[in-house]
C-alpha cells in the first residue's frame, strides 16, 4: 500500500515540479536580461521557494534550524553532506539571504529547464570532473567572484551523493582553493537529513511521508588551520549531528 502511495504522489509531485522548471524558464530569462543578475537571483529563490514547500504535496515534511545567527554581509563557505539532488533548493531558499552559490558538474549545464540557465547565468563553478586543470581554474574564479559580492559558495566535499544517509569521505581541493582565494570567510558545515531517503535513485520514484531538514552547524575557526583540519572539523560536525538523530 505503501508503495502504490508514494507512486501516486511521487507522479503528481514529479508534473508539479516540471511545470515550475517550464514556468520559471522566461521569467529567469527575462528577469536577467531585462532587470540583471539581482533580479534574476530572486526569481531563483522563488523557483526554490515552490520546489521545497511543493513536498508538502507527498505529505513530507521539512524544517530549517541555525545553530547560531549566521552573518549576512560577508562570504561564507558553507561545506555540506551531499545525498539528492533536492539538497540545493532547501539550501537556495533558506538561506538565500547569504546568496548561495554552488559548484556543479558542467553537463548540468545544458538540456534542463530553469535549472542549466540558472547555472550558465548565475556564475556557478561548472567543472569537468576529467580535466583538473579547467576544474582548478573555473573554482578559482568562482572562488573571486562570491569573495568581491559578498555572496556565499556551498560545496559537497563528497563529491557525489551518498542516498543512504552515511558520509563518504570529505576531500580537501575545492574547500582549499576557496579558502585561499577568500579570505576571512566564515566556514559553516550544513547537515542535510533524509533528501536521500526521498529521493532515492534518479529524479524518481519519491518516497512520501519523509521528515527532512537542513541544518547549518557552528561556524569553524578558521585562524591558523589548515585546509586539511577545517575540513576534518567540518565533517565531524556533520556526522555527530547526523549520528545524534
Amino acid at each position: 500500500m505503501k508503495k502504490i502511495l508514494d507512486l501516486i504522489l511521487g507522479s503528481i509531485y514529479i508534473v508539479y515540479f516540471g511545470i515550475l522548471l517550464v514556468v520559471f524558464h522566461p521569467i529567469q530569462f527575462v528577469a536577467y536580461e531585462l532587470f540583471g543578475q539581482k533580479a534574476h537571483q530572486k526569481t531563483v529563490e522563488w523557483l526554490n521557494f515552490w520546489i521545497v514547500y511543493g513536498w508538502y504535496l507527498t505529505g513530507s515534511s521539512i524544517s530549517y534550524s541555525q545553530k547560531v545567527k549566521l552573518s549576512t554581509d560577508k562570504t561564507i563557505i558553507f561545506i555540506s553532506n551531499h545525498q539528492s539532488m533536492f539538497d540545493i533548493p532547501g539550501i537556495i531558499w533558506f538561506l538565500r539571504k547569504n546568496t548561495p552559490l554552488f559548484i556543479s558538474k558542467a553537463e548540468l549545464s545544458k538540456g534542463i529547464p530553469s535549472i542549466s540557465y540558472n547555472l550558465r547565468v548565475g556564475k556557478a563553478a561548472l567543472i569537468n570532473r576529467n580535466d583538473p586543470k579547467q576544474a582548478i581554474g573555473e573554482i578559482i574564479r568562482f572562488a573571486k567572484y562570491i569573495f568581491e559580492n559578498n555572496y556565499s559558495g556551498v560545496i559537497f566535499p563528497e563529491g557525489t551523493r551518498s542516498r543512504t544517509g552515511k558520509l563518504k569521505p570529505f576531500a580537501v581541493g575545492g574547500v582549499a582553493t576557496l579558502l585561499k582565494k577568500c579570505p576571512g570567510a566564515d566556514v559553516v558545515p550544513i547537515a542535510i537529513v533524509n533528501t536521500g531517503k526521498f529521493n532515492p535513485k534518479g529524479i524518481f520514484p519519491l518516497t512520501s511521508f519523509t521528515k527532512m531538514s537542513w541544518t547549518t552547524l557552528n561556524p569553524i575557526e578558521t585562524k591558523g588551520k589548515t585546509a586539511e583540519e577545517i575540513v576534518a572539523e567540518s565533517e565531524k560536525q556533520i556526522s555527530d549531528f547526523l549520528n545524534d538523530l
